[in-house]
């Protein structure tokens, strides 16, 4: 109880220093920048609902970009992307490392997958993947996290999407070198 009078001081230190810190923030963050005048006249000719926006001019030298914008400085608006065309062959892709979750081969739109149902487990169960020709789940998705094995699913295991999304023909955000390991490995025969 003796040090109620500093833990009350102390929090008013504290919020005094907080105000004072969003005051100054509030003030830097409404400085005109060199090229306001810019984004300004870009923000009022909004196109019309539902039309696709002209893709915004490339940065200039020393302006800051985001690699995953796509060249368009931070202070615009780009034009959204597509979405991916969920790919639905039914056809596996190699895995690229060594226990990576592989990708679902087929589309997943409106599967329920909540803490009462398991829309995935109806064709991937181990008693159903026969009926379905569908690949079992794994037997790593029985085991607890000290190893021990259980008659059902694994709590830990029974929301697929955490590590398992579908395949599609998105184009990658960024330059990627990665080989898999089998290219390693043969390249590596090679030489």
């Amino acid at each position: 109880m003796r040090d109620k009078p500093f833990l009350i001081l102390g929090g008013i230190v504290v919020l005094v220093v907080a105000i004072v810190a969003f005051a100054v923030g509030e003030k830097m963050g409404r400085a005109p920048a060199p090229h306001a005048a810019v984004a300004t006249s870009a923000a009022t000719s909004t196109p019309p609902p539902g039309a696709r926006s002209a893709p915004a001019e490339e940065a200039p030298a020393g302006v800051q970009i985001d690699g995953i914008r796509r060249g368009v400085p931070v202070d615009k608006e780009g034009a959204p992307p597509l979405l991916a065309r969920v790919e639905n062959a039914d056809i596996k892709r190699n895995r690229a490392y060594p226990m990576q979750p592989p990708t679902i081969p087929h589309s997943i739109d409106n599967y329920q997958i909540d803490k009462n149902s398991n829309r995935c487990l109806l064709c991937h169960a181990r008693a159903n993947a026969d009926k379905f020709q569908a690949p079992p789940v794994s037997v790593t998705h029985y085991m607890d996290r000290d190893d021990q094995f259980l008659a059902t699913i694994s709590p830990r295991r029974y929301f697929c999407n955490q590590c398992h999304v579908v395949q599609t023909d998105a184009k990658p955000l960024v330059a990627n070198t990665f080989k898999d390991v089998d290219t390693v490995l043969s390249e590596a025969k090679e030489h």
